[in-house]
């Protein structure tokens, strides 16, 4: 088993990383999402309904996909002996930061949920909340890459 993951080790990194891409641009994509769904006036039925779709579609076939490849990549690079030192900060704030993505990735599938409802919150807030995968990437890119 270990020959297999030293073998496809730079086969399943290269998919990380690309599973890791789609999961960061549906991240910051559908709370721009929502800043434009809470902004829409009750008036404007067909633009909501429009936005429902994007954002239905965006989570189930884009977000959730790629959140699943990340994590099982992510845990079977972990898992070949002698990659990480977990010795070091670096792979805690890692795992932090992945977690920290993780629970707004469950914040965006609740928020999706409330807006098909008809429960928008503001745009400031969906703003405001857009930049929270922003802080979690530059952490975790941080820590990846001066291994600290």
């Amino acid at each position: 088993m270990l020959d297999w993951l030293v073998l496809t080790y730079p086969y399943v990194k290269a998919f990380h990383v690309m599973s890791v891409i789609a999961w960061m641009a549906a991240l910051f994509y559908l709370p721009r999402l929502f800043v434009y769904h809470s902004e829409r006036h009750a008036g404007q039925a067909e633009p909501v309904a429009s936005l429902l779709i994007m954002e239905d579609k965006l989570m189930r076939l884009i977000m959730r996909p790629a959140m699943i490849a990340t994590w099982l990549s992510g845990l079977t690079l972990v898992s070949v002996p002698g990659i990480v030192g977990w010795d070091f900060a670096w792979p805690w704030v890692k795992a932090a930061g992945v977690l920290g993505m993780t629970a707004f990735h469950i914040w965006c599938v609740r928020e999706t949920r409330r807006l098909k409802a008809g429960a928008a919150k503001k745009g400031r807030h969906y703003r405001m909340m857009n930049e929270v995968p922003t802080l979690l990437m530059v952490a975790i890119v941080s820590a990846v890459i001066i291994k600290f």
